[in-house]
């Protein structure tokens, strides 16, 4: 369901939850508010309006953000590999791949390839290497915490950075974590290692991830661009 407070466009998620949660999403300001299954509209709506300087505030800090250029992938450009910056060399080639040297990615890609194709390439670039860093790194919270998902996954999501099934205990981590710092993908790795013994964002889930990383508010605003 969605509402609309004034100029902003609000998503209202109904959950099996006791309180109304508001949330201004990176990267670009998108509202959510979760509400109690009984709570009416009407109070929902007020609890909106009463938020509202607050939000906007925070819409407008998302949109004062620097975007990153659109990327030709050709030559020359910039692209972030665990949160380092690697200039692209694009090497002519029938068979697709990818190597790292230095502070380099060179790229060998098709010669008529569209941009389209080689975004889409690139991906799976940053899928490959979201997979080698996760199977290291997915042990190791798995260990410390003692919590344990029956098998994790990646995949490209445009608005969350993981997901977690309670029911199945699979984990999923968005590829474009291969483009930050690997610490950003340890906090993810906790948080969703979380929802398996909390599934609401509480005061025990943000307890139990302050134990095992008491710094983990930084470390979100790192993977989310906010500093």
């Amino acid at each position: 369901m969605q509402i609309q407070v004034a100029e902003v466009p609000i998503e209202v998620q109904k959950k099996r939850i006791k309180n109304m949660h508001l949330y201004v999403k990176p990267p670009y300001g998108r509202v959510v508010i979760s509400a109690p299954l009984r709570v009416p509209d009407k109070a929902i709506e007020l609890f909106a309006r009463s938020n509202l300087p607050w939000v906007r505030r925070q819409i407008k800090r998302f949109q004062a953000q620097p975007r990153a250029a659109v990327r030709q992938y050709v030559s020359g450009e910039t692209v972030y590999l665990w949160g380092e910056a690697y200039g692209t060399v694009v090497i002519e080639s029938v068979k697709p791949a990818y190597k790292i040297m230095g502070d380099k990615i060179l790229l060998y890609l098709p010669k008529k390839s569209s941009m389209e194709w080689r975004e889409k390439f690139m991906r799976e670039v940053y899928r490959a290497e979201l997979i080698k860093k996760a199977a290291v790194l997915m042990p190791k919270w798995e260990q410390l915490t003692g919590l344990q998902a029956n098998e994790w996954r990646t995949k490209y999501m445009k608005t969350r950075w993981g997901t977690c099934n309670i029911v199945a205990k699979r984990i999923w981590l968005n590829v474009q974590l291969a483009e930050k710092p690997p610490v950003c993908l340890e906090y993810v790795i906790l948080h969703e290692l979380t929802h398996l013994i909390e599934k609401h964002h509480n005061a025990r889930f943000y307890g139990y991830v302050a134990k095992f990383m008491p710094d983990w508010q930084e470390i979100r605003r790192r993977l989310n661009n906010l500093t």
